[in-house]
């Protein structure tokens, strides 16, 4: 199954970008574009100016309060990202990170490829909700790219690797779930943790990342994510009740 490609601009601030992108989209074939809480106009004269024949993908960009609105119908979510300073994560160059994007898989029919804002990026608790970082490899003397050169780069290699020939087997791996059902299995497991006691509400966001990353790590089925929650909520009521029994 081919999945439809969205690029996700994090909070943008400048039109030209926007534009920029925009005219990515339709130079690389990508039907969406969505951005998380814009800090501009993305019908500003600018933004027309600079997008071109992207005028089409510009005026039908799709806006999200929340990167995690923004990416809840996705499978598969790559972050682009410049930061290198978190060690527990591993940043992929752009092939592997995008090849793992592309790979066919039954379930939701959208993937995610998220750039951050110009001047500081993605929060960490933004790139908790990727399944792969990518860094784009650039000098040292010099690392920063402009927003639309960083797109740019990552959608010529997309493009190229979804023209390399893969295995046509149907894949008979179970569907991946959409990234929201993920989430809110996860919000169930932190509320449950914290009433037991195994979190506190002081620590509970580093150690929930780390649930999280192994939890996108194993890339479990849709079947397997509605059976984690459903025995979460039960736990969740014999805690609540002193008693095991049929859930409320």
């Amino acid at each position: 199954m081919t999945a439809h490609l969205a690029v996700v601009l994090v909070e943008p601030s400048g039109p030209l970008n926007v534009g920029s992108v925009a005219r990515l989209c339709a130079n690389f074939g990508v039907a969406s574009l969505r951005l998380v809480a814009p800090r501009c106009d993305p019908t500003d004269p600018q933004a027309k100016q600079m997008a071109v024949r992207g005028l089409e993908q510009l005026l039908a960009c799709e806006l999200y309060p929340s990167l995690e609105d923004a990416v809840a119908d996705c499978r598969r979510v790559v972050a682009c990202s410049g930061r290198v300073e978190a060690k527990e994560r591993e940043h992929l160059l752009p092939q592997p990170a995008l090849q793992w994007l592309l790979e066919p898989k039954p379930g939701p029919n959208h993937v995610a490829l998220v750039f951050g804002r110009e001047d500081h990026g993605l929060h960490s608790s933004e790139l908790n909700l990727a399944g792969k970082l990518l860094r784009i490899p650039t000098s040292e003397a010099y690392g920063s790219l402009n927003l639309s050169h960083a797109v740019a780069i990552c959608l010529a290699e997309h493009q190229r690797l979804a023209h390399v020939p893969v295995d046509s087997a149907s894949d008979s791996s179970p569907p991946l779930p959409a990234h929201a059902a993920l989430e809110a299995a996860m919000q169930d497991a932190e509320e449950l943790l914290l009433e037991v006691g195994f979190l506190y509400p002081h620590t509970a966001a580093a150690r929930m990342a780390k649930l999280r990353q192994l939890m996108l790590r194993s890339e479990p089925s849709e079947a397997e994510v509605a059976l984690l929650r459903g025995m979460v909520r039960q736990l969740r009521w014999a805690s609540r009740h002193g008693a095991t029994g049929e859930p409320r």
